[in-house]
């Protein structure tokens, strides 16, 4: 298990949370506005406590969903607007911006 405080854990929650419906982003924006040095410490909390939040929304780095639920995470997208193709979102056309 990574050393993670239980705050750094609520805060990538909290800003996962955040994306709205149609819009999408990336383990490493979050990890940056989470204040996180790795972009894997997110994939790593959804895996473990991410159930409840709109993981769907996070995409790798070049916009290409998740190996293992790219079905799932496809069509949870595209229900909420999103276009997927070749199981990959255009990143300047759907990219959440966090606030700084």
């Amino acid at each position: 298990m990574p050393a993670l405080q239980e705050a750094d854990v609520e805060r990538v929650r909290a800003l996962i949370s955040a994306v709205p419906a149609g819009r999408v982003t990336t383990y490493g924006d979050v990890a940056r506005a989470a204040g996180l040095g790795n972009a894997r410490l997110v994939g790593w909390i959804l895996r473990t406590d991410g159930a409840d939040v709109p993981w769907h929304r996070v995409v790798r780095a070049d916009g290409t969903l998740a190996p293992h639920l790219v079905q799932e995470q496809a069509r949870r997208l595209r229900a909420e607007g999103v276009a997927v193709a070749a199981d990959r979102v255009r990143l300047p056309q759907h990219r959440h911006a966090f606030p700084a």
